[in-house]
């Protein structure tokens, strides 16, 4: 009978061992090293059991949350910065979950992994490689409460889209498109439309969502989760304070340690009624304060702008279609913060009543590329909406528009310019252009149509003598055209410098032109992202 006892006592140690046992031996640096044990059901684990790990390398220590996976299950995900042994120790208010160690081996990291985002050179964006990063982003607000079969469509699109980065809420917004379908999962136990028990999450719906993180990732796309949304009639934008807070625990504990993830506190933030910029300031350090993976972090405004200059907003996430209307504009938050300005919300390319849902696809281009010339970034929408199916802005699958080939076309223009981003070179007289002083100028005329221009670059950086190649770029047509030889600058004034054969580069005439000016080197091939020695 004792011996009986004792395997019971026994039980769940050994079912604890053997699931730790499971734990991976390796992962590659920046990938997700998951520890998972099983531990007690009883009462509300959400609640009653506090859980995480301790992960060193010897040199750097990094504490991080567990969460409850449901079924008993307690897991803890760490995405670590460098290579080498690591090794780590559990830790928990319950016996049979903390001082549990191991220890695992980081790899170098496998191809198309280069790390997350972060800030770089103060207004722009590179992966943790070095590798930089040209953000072209789209929003599709709801796509993972749509049929899976959209889901399915959703990501087919993805896959031959341009964008780099996904605006996505973590929660139920309510639309007419939903009316004909019950969303699949919801993240908290309980039912709809109201009856729900903030204490207790639904961990179908929390592992639905990583799986489409993950495939975010896979694609090469960065997920901007947004936590809190004003549109809601489901409860979850009246939570308590104490809901709030363990909710964003929660899912920071969940979801941080994939490195695609950044987050958006919220969704046009001044149109949530229940929450003052004081709530939003703790929340936004709480979540500050529990991610150990410093993911970037923003928060989204409706006619309000947030205090920026706030030390926990890593970038500005900004709604204003009229900022990028022409560049002088976009380029003022900029001056104002010093922090990387994206754009993410400029209205819709569509066709609707509303007046943020209506623009034509040629001005949504248009918007993006003020936003480049500005030095900031630029988010798309879709909003084509149908009789038997929602837009793309609200629900994924199909895109209707016709900017999307454009914006391939200029993320493919991004991509080859200087690694460190372009900035205004002459940000209070000239507003067309950006660049790197001395080695690269992008022009764009927007909506005026000149049938040419004269050769002239800003001081900085230029002397006599240098050499330069000049192409046409035909924003819309997708087109970039050599000229033929070189420009030689010359002093004109005590501002610019001109070709010294007083070169003129010819013009079409029409819409959305640019030029591109790039610095030759000693064996004649532009430089894009180092400065010629020569």
């Amino acid at each position: 009978m004792k011996r009986y006892l004792r395997l019971i006592l026994l039980a769940p140690l050994l079912l604890a061992a053997a699931l730790h046992a499971a734990s991976p031996t390796s992962v590659e640096r920046w990938g997700v090293f998951e520890v998972a044990l099983k531990g007690p059901s009883a009462g509300n684990p959400f609640v009653d059991v506090r859980f995480g790990a301790v992960f060193t390398d010897g040199h750097t220590t990094v504490e991080v949350p567990g969460f409850y996976d449901g079924d008993g299950v307690y897991k803890v995900r760490f995405s670590p910065e460098t290579t080498g042994n690591w090794r780590y120790e559990t830790k928990s208010n319950r016996w049979d979950l903390t001082g549990k160690t191991g220890t695992f081996a980081v790899t170098p990291p496998g191809p198309g992994n280069r790390g997350p985002v972060r800030v770089f050179n103060t207004y722009h964006f590179a992966y943790a490689d070095g590798t930089p990063y040209k953000q072209v982003g789209t929003t599709i607000y709801n796509w993972i409460d749509a049929p899976d079969a959209v889901q399915e469509e959703t990501l087919r699109t993805l896959a031959a889209a341009p964008f780099n980065k996904a605006r996505m809420l973590l929660t139920q917004q309510p639309t007419a498109y939903q009316e004909r379908f019950a969303p699949p999962r919801w993240p908290f136990a309980g039912s709809p439309p109201d009856q729900w028990d903030f204490t207790r999450f639904n961990p179908e719906y929390w592992r639905h969502y990583e799986q489409r993180i993950v495939q975010l990732l896979e694609l090469g796309i960065e997920a901007d989760v947004i936590l809190f949304n004003p549109y809601g009639r489901w409860g979850f934008e009246t939570m308590t304070a104490e809901a709030d807070e363990r909710y964003v625990r929660y899912v920071v504990a969940r979801l941080g340690a994939y490195r695609n993830i950044w987050w958006s506190l919220a969704n046009e933030f001044d149109f949530l009624r229940t929450k003052t910029d004081a709530d939003w300031d703790r929340l936004g350090r709480l979540v500050q304060a529990c991610d150990p993976h410093q993911r970037l972090r923003s928060i989204h405004n409706g006619h309000r702008i947030f205090d920026q200059t706030k030390p926990w907003i890593t970038h500005v996430s900004m709604q204003n279609g009229a900022a990028v209307e022409e560049p002088g504009r976009a380029e003022m938050y900029r001056s104002v913060w010093h922090k990387p300005v994206v754009y993410d919300e400029v209205k819709y390319e569509g066709k609707t009543h509303f007046r943020w849902g209506n623009l034509s696809g040629e001005e949504m281009v248009h918007r993006f590329w003020c936003g480049t010339v500005a030095g900031t970034y630029v988010g798309h929408g879709d909003y084509f909406m149908t009789v038997t199916e929602d837009t793309w802005t609200s629900f994924g699958g199909k895109l209707t528009g016709v900017s999307a080939p454009r914006l391939a076309f200029l993320r493919r223009i991004l991509e080859e310019s200087p690694a460190q981003g372009i900035d205004p070179v002459d940000k209070w007289q000239d507003t067309q252009t950006a660049g790197v002083h001395g080695l690269y100028y992008l022009t764009y005329f927007g909506r005026e149509t000149p049938t040419e221009w004269t050769f002239k670059l800003f001081r900085n950086g230029v002397v006599d003598g240098q050499r330069y190649q000049v192409d046409v770029i035909d924003t819309w047509a997708m087109t970039i055209t050599p000229v033929e030889g070189e420009f030689v600058t010359r002093k004109f004034d005590n501002y610019h410098f001109v070709d010294a054969n007083g070169r003129t580069v010819k013009l079409p005439g029409k819409p959305g032109m640019a030029v591109r000016v790039r610095r030759l080197g000693a064996d004649g091939k532009p430089a894009a992202t180092v400065l010629p020695t020569d």
